[in-house]
């Protein structure tokens, strides 16, 4: 009998459509990032007698170089073809034939970082007095630990940036993929899909590499075609368990099985007896991580305001975030197929040269005498 240790994850990506463009999770936490964070920023600036009119033009440096930077990093790092193949796709939110709204698919925080240090140079030449490079970097980090949260958040509601199967017993199956993938037109054309649910299946044991046995529960609506409902369960279900989501499922084995059955109001329902696979939540951990990272950041800043030594917080900053995504690297799938053939993946690789450059500048803000 299998002891069921772990979550089965079915939120939903998207919070709801407007005709064909999905308002998604990932994207409200994105904007609130910068919402709350700028709402910070202002109580950072009040609190050290600075002009708070300047935030409305911090705010506009970080949106366009977070954006560029994280969407440039991404593609300079992970998908360089993108450039001579759909140079366009860089920065289109949608795809053009047939038209769909994807949004930015794709960003790097790494080449967050480097745009955001970069126009945060271009806005410290101004020369405001109070505001040199360090001195406005280290008031920002503390935001962008903040919008990392966040950002990482809405990762996991997209089931993306995930973790290696595991056995722990916080471990999470991310079935939500499948829900998307057979409730689309694509699957269902007739629409006749009302419901999808799962539950864990403690009539068989789990196998190896968090392979963990769940039962998931198609509701058809009433008056569905039984010839349609049996397709769409034995073919377009399997199909898409077996390839297109191979990461999320093993559906591979003798003890995937379908069933279809009618319920007592004459509705159809089917049941598919399959595996998921239970892995690290590789984005919460990134998420509590800033969270904890935002906290001590505020709290340090609190002790010095305005007379906070330069380059402190930076400092600490790149140490605590990119040491830590080294670390986690360790326990998340590549997102490349390329990295495989690496030593270290690409996040790691990207992440070394920031953390010691975290380390020269902590060094540095320690000796120089304090503002």
């Amino acid at each position: 009998m299998a002891i069921l240790n772990y979550i089965i994850w079915n939120g939903s990506p998207e919070i709801f459509t407007l005709g064909s463009f999905p308002l998604r999770w990932y994207g409200l936490l994105f904007a609130l990032a910068f919402l709350i964070t700028q709402q910070i920023l202002y109580y950072i600036y009040k609190q050290e007698g600075k002009p708070e009119r300047d935030v409305d033009t911090l705010t506009i440096y970080m949106v366009i170089a977070t954006i560029i930077g994280a969407r440039l990093g991404h593609v300079i790092f992970y998908q360089p073809e993108l450039i001579l193949e759909n140079p366009l796709g860089i920065f289109l939110p949608f795809k053009l034939h047939p038209f769909e709204f994807t949004g930015l698919q794709g960003l790097a925080s790494h080449g967050a970082a480097i745009g955001i240090l970069f126009a945060l140079w271009l806005y410290s030449r101004k020369n405001k007095p109070g505001q040199s490079y360090f001195q406005v970097v280290d008031r920002i980090v503390i935001l962008v630990a903040l919008a990392g949260a966040l950002i990482r958040l809405g990762n996991y509601f997209n089931s993306e940036i995930i973790g290696l199967p595991t056995e722990k017993p916080w471990s999470v199956v991310f079935v939500n993929r499948f829900t998307e993938a057979i409730t689309s037109r694509h699957s269902d054309p007739e629409g006749i899909i009302d419901n999808v649910a799962y539950k864990g299946n403690d009539s068989l044991p789990k196998g190896a590499n968090g392979r963990v046995p769940i039962n998931i529960y198609i509701f058809f609506k009433k008056g569905a075609s039984p010839t349609a409902a049996q397709n769409i369960t034995d073919i377009t279900a399997r199909g898409l368990l077996n390839n297109s989501l191979y990461e999320y499922f093993d559906a591979t084995g003798v003890n995937t099985t379908t069933q279809m059955s009618k319920l007592p109001d004459g509705t159809l329902s089917a049941r598919i007896q399959t595996f998921g696979i239970a892995r690290h939540p590789a984005q919460l951990y990134e998420s509590i991580a800033c969270v904890i990272l935002f906290l001590f950041l505020l709290w340090l800043w609190s002790l010095y305001k305005e007379k906070l030594p330069p380059g402190r917080l930076l400092g600490i900053f790149l140490i605590w975030c990119f040491g830590l995504r080294f670390v986690f690297e360790y326990l998340k799938e590549n997102q490349e197929a390329f990295e495989n053939e690496l030593p270290l993946n690409m996040g790691q690789i990207l992440s070394i040269p920031l953390v010691i450059v975290g380390i020269i500048i902590l060094v540095w803000s320690f000796r120089k005498k304090e503002a």
